[in-house]
């Protein structure tokens, strides 16, 4: 008998499950912007689970410079940039990055995921070795089989592992380690430093991906080269997303220019797919400018994830390595996660459950993320919530969902 392509459609019973269970946390519909608080079902719940880190998703400036781009360029560019759909937005953007970034050139992609896949493949091929570590996010290694290229992974953030992968691999192969600065679910900060010295002493190209430090780490924002004082070109490339703390969407590269330029006329999916939007060039590049006229955003937001943190620890959480405002609360077990996620959300709490296989059956967690933008008294009346609901789960696996 034929084998049919879609038995494991039918096999997929996982969410169906978690559905009849009431247990079901994602694709939630927000009815409104995304705030300290949003709604859904016309509920309001306190948003714990956003990467709006500066609070910029909703802020007039960052409206306004979207409706002026639309009026001037019109919804979309109807192609690619290497055709028809370049603009002097686009350009102007790339310029203002690659200065905030202290580097010669930028490279503006539709978005986060098609950037690390496009910069990847394009840098590595049959016969090189890419080396990532554990934890990278998956557009990197998506980016990583595209390529061709031999993948090697060391353990999270060891940079003596590291050493002994590269000094295993043959002098003759082109080498590319590719590291996150922030971790997205641990929230820890990449030990760059020590990444680089091993870098150079065999010979590999560096890539940080700068989508959780950017406009979160460093004395102005400028992510985890500024916050270790590395903004030499001591990291070959810098990447990052467009829809953390720039409030848009879309991702980015800078670098030397003619490592942008090769970059640019080689990677598949800056070429075959439509540019970024006239708005959200616009509203990035404004972002971009509160980013640097405000520095007292990044001051609250670390005011913030620090309170937060104290008040975690207090009540016995157990969050990792956790360095920054993505704060893990580590619960080790697939169904407590979703149970205290099922908590949170009847409770008006909005948080992100992760369970394996995306992390390790004991590593199983709920991503907290506080904004720049969360009053006191929204981050207590959270709190307080929070409390009751995690004692009451972790004390008994089979607590009803309200308190």
């Amino acid at each position: 008998m034929d084998k049919d392509l879609f038995e494991k459609i039918w096999e997929f019973k996982i969410v169906d499950e978690l559905k009849e269970k009431g247990i079901y946390p994602y694709f939630k519909a927000l009815e409104s912007e995304q705030a300290p608080e949003v709604v859904i079902n016309g509920k309001k719940f306190i948003m714990f689970g956003s990467n709006n880190y500066l609070g910029l998703a909703n802020d007039p400036r960052m409206k306004k410079a979207a409706v002026e781009a639309i009026e001037r360029f019109g919804t979309g560019v109807a192609g690619s940039r290497f055709l028809n759909g370049n603009t002097v937005l686009h350009e102007e953007l790339e310029r203002k990055l690659a200065r905030f970034k202290n580097r010669e050139r930028a490279l503006i992609y539709a978005t986060g995921y098609q950037m690390n896949v496009g910069v990847v493949s394009a840098l590595a091929g049959q016969g090189d070795v890419v080396i990532v570590d554990k934890l990278d996010h998956a557009s990197i290694l998506d980016g990583c089989r595209m390529s061709g290229a031999e993948i090697k992974r060391f353990k999270h953030n060891d940079v003596a592992d590291l050493e002994k992968v590269l000094k295993s691999i043959d002098k003759k192969r082109g080498k590319l380690v590719i590291v996150d600065g922030v971790f997205s679910m641990e929230g820890d900060i990449a030990p760059l430093p020590d990444i680089v010295k091993v870098c150079k002493k065999y010979k590999a190209r560096i890539i940080v991906d700068d989508a959780h430090a950017t406009g979160v780490l460093g004395e102005h924002g400028k992510g985890t080269c500024e916050h270790f004082g590395l903004e030499n070109g001591e990291v070959d490339l810098v990447v990052g997303t467009c829809s953390k703390s720039f409030a848009s969407v879309g991702g980015f590269v800078v670098g030397d220019a003619k490592v942008i330029d090769y970059i640019q006329h080689i990677s598949r999916s800056m070429i075959f797919s439509a540019a970024l939007p006239p708005a959200c060039v616009a509203s990035i590049s404004k972002a971009i400018d509160i980013i640097e006229s405000e520095p007292q955003r990044r001051k609250k937001l670390w005011e913030n994830s620090e309170y937060l943190l104290k008040r975690f620890k207090e009540m016995g959480c157990n969050i990792g390595p956790t360095q920054t405002p993505i704060i893990p609360i580590l619960i080790g077990n697939n169904e407590k996660t979703f149970m205290l996620w099922r908590m949170l959300f009847d409770n008006g709490v909005f948080s992100n459950p992760v369970i394996s296989p995306a992390v390790p059956p004991k590593r199983t967690l709920l991503r907290v993320v506080v904004t720049a933008t969360h009053t006191r008294e929204q981050l207590d009346r959270a709190l307080d919530i929070f409390e009751k609901c995690y004692k009451a789960v972790m004390g008994s696996a089979k607590s009803k969902t309200s308190i």
